[in-house]
């Protein structure tokens, strides 16, 4: 089995990344697995765990260097919160820890090297607006201290964890529905506090970023302010310089899609929201080398605010709008196609999904139904308490 630093180790720093947020759906592990009759991975189950002590969605979850998993925040669908909950794999059991000074949901949370947690930006209460504060969680003490704002509140932004251990935060809303900024900004663990960086040269949110192999970080999709219409263009950022440079676009607009590196440094980009808020299965993939994207395989289901991570080569997928979804599923670099796979026991979007030590799936919370465009919701859009693992059958 592997141990918790070979596991953290073999993880890219985006991975780390909030909204939408550290993400992990159903993985097929070991060369024992078959595929059966149509392509589906085999040997998997899900089964109930300890529920989350508050139902919530849009959260954040980060697993900690000690294995243990760190829920913060998200919204119970009528406000947004300031509880966090802890994950204990050996007691399958959720516990209350240190509360955030701010409640915030659409926010992001990375992983420091310090193995602090530093959570920053999101939605407050206030007619839906975002807040600029920023929070560091201390495993240790199971206490919030709040660092150095952010220059521009923002929420549905991305914050990627640099390779010498900075954290760069880009775009975002300055409110639920709109106000998309080109701004971006480097957090500096050692003085606690945000320099501006480099602007995109495009204002978006609910955008996806990814640390690539030779250190640049790509940003794509999202949507604008021009009527909320999705973006396909993409940037380049070099940490070197602090500059954005322009790389190729993708052949659909997306925003609210997921982004996974894979181990030949290409990456892929799948489902989302396109025009006319027509929801996607459809992927692509760049290639650093040549800055192009080219179509791969669709999904066999139309996704989005769904989760997506790599793990021995293969990039899995799991729940999200429309449906929501219960369904899972698998795709295969080498041919370029998605396989269906077990299914949740809940239906979910907005979901936390994350990759134990012991190579179980802890998925939590997320909204059973639609979730609410505004608040106040009603009591159909209460958001989820249930958790549940997926492992591989014995």
């Amino acid at each position: 089995m592997k141990t918790l630093s070979s596991l953290i180790a073999g993880f890219s720093p985006a991975l780390s990344i909030l909204p939408l947020r550290v993400a992990f759906p159903l993985l097929c592990l070991g060369a024992s697995l078959t595929l059966g009759q149509h392509g589906a991975c085999a040997g998997f189950t899900f089964s109930a765990s300890g529920s989350l002590g508050t139902a919530r969605a849009y959260h954040t979850a980060t697993l900690l260097t000690d294995g243990r998993v760190l829920v913060a925040a998200g919204s119970d669908g009528t406000q947004s919160l300031t509880s966090a909950e802890l994950y204990d794999p050996a007691t399958g059991t959720f516990i209350e820890t240190g509360s955030l000074v701010v409640g915030r949901y659409r926010h992001s949370a990375t992983l420091l090297l310090s193995g602090q947690v530093l959570v920053a930006g999101g939605l407050g209460n206030e007619r839906n607006t975002s807040v600029a504060s920023a929070e560091l969680y201390d495993p240790a003490t199971g206490i919030w201290t709040e660092t150095g704002s952010l220059a521009d509140p923002r929420s549905a932004h991305t914050a990627t964890l640099l390779p010498d251990g900075r954290v760069l935060v880009t775009g975002g809303g300055i409110t639920d529905g709109g106000g998309a900024l080109t701004t971006a900004e480097i957090y500096d663990p050692v003085t606690g506090t945000w320099t501006a960086t480099g602007s995109l040269a495009e204002a978006r949110f609910r955008h996806s970023a990814t640390l690539l192999l030779n250190g640049l970080v790509l940003v794509e999709g999202g949507k604008t302010n021009a009527g909320g219409i999705a973006l396909a263009s993409a940037e380049l950022y070099d940490p070197a310089t602090g500059l954005w440079m322009a790389t190729g676009s993708m052949a659909t607009p997306r925003f609210r899609q997921t982004a996974t590196l894979l181990p030949d440094g290409k990456v892929v980009v799948a489902g989302g929201y396109g025009l006319n808020l027509i929801i996607l299965s459809s992927a692509e993939i760049y290639d650093p080398a040549t800055g192009l994207w080219t179509s791969t395989g669709s999904m066999a289901s139309k996704r989005a605010e769904f989760t997506a991570t790599l793990l021995n080569g293969r990039v899995f997928v799991a729940g999200g709008q429309a449906g929501p979804k219960r369904t899972t599923e698998f795709y295969v670099p080498a041919r370029g196609t998605w396989s269906s796979t077990g299914d949740l026991i809940d239906a979910r979007s907005a979901h936390s999904a994350t990759l134990l030590p012991d190579m179980t799936i802890l998925i939590a919370g997320g909204f059973g139904v639609e979730p609410p465009a505004l608040f106040p919701a009603t009591i159909d859009h209460a958001a989820l308490a249930s958790a549940e693992l997926g492992a591989r059958q014995r």
